[in-house]
């Protein structure tokens, strides 16, 4: 029998293939790592449960998305259903950062009427010798897209449980100001059998930033 949890969020990863989102999920989830991997086929899926603060266990029902254009059509369906949006690039890959715009643009078209929370994701941080695209780049990019950005490598385990944390933590914040809501046909965030009441502008204590991981040894 799965833990109870006060709310279930779902979240898409996005961007080209071989960026590493499986190889971020399969770490996120499982705890393990693998050179080897298969490319993902239309939409593959992942859990875990975060306790966000005390007393809320939040169900993250995470989607591993395709990223060649071939399954687009299969993938566009999981857009309108989720809330959170992981945009990942590869910092050794120039043309993968150059399409975020792409992917920002086309979730964006496909989730109105409703609203998703994005972070951006610098992956394979552990090839720092073979960067192709600059920090400040990346950050200039994800403020004029208005979103967080945070590097990751599922390699060597850095930052990849806080990237799912802050997306998390993000998503839960707007759920508390009343900018996220559940809603009847919308699968984005849905509440369990002991759902916490949330009013906005609440004088709660602030939730504690998350504690950066290790960085890369490898």
């Amino acid at each position: 029998m799965d833990t109870l949890w006060q709310y279930q969020f779902r979240i898409i990863l996005l961007g080209d293939s071989t960026v590493g989102k499986s190889s971020l999920l399969k770490r996120f989830t499982d705890g393990i790592y693998s050179d080897v991997a298969d490319p993902t086929v239309g939409v593959d899926f992942y859990a875990r449960s975060l306790d966000i603060e005390s007393g809320v266990k939040i169900k993250l029902q995470l989607w591993d998305t395709a990223g060649q254009e071939r399954f687009r059509s299969i993938t566009t369906s999981y857009y309108r259903n989720s809330v959170g949006g992981l945009l990942v690039f590869d910092l050794t890959n120039r043309k993968t950062f150059d399409h975020v715009r792409e992917w920002h643009k086309e979730v964006s078209e496909h989730i109105l009427p409703h609203h998703m929370v994005y972070i951006l994701i610098g992956h394979k941080s552990d090839l720092n010798k073979d960067r192709k695209v600059s920090r400040d780049e990346a950050e200039q990019l994800a403020a004029e897209l208005g979103i967080r950005y945070i590097e990751t490598s599922a390699k060597c385990n850095s930052n990849v449980d806080r990237a799912f944390e802050l997306l998390t933590r993000d998503i839960y914040e707007l759920m508390k100001m009343g900018e996220i809501v559940t809603r009847d046909g919308w699968d984005g965030v849905k509440s369990g059998l002991t759902a916490k009441v949330l009013y906005p502008g609440d004088d709660e204590e602030e939730l504690p930033t998350p504690t950066a991981e290790k960085g890369c040894h490898c």
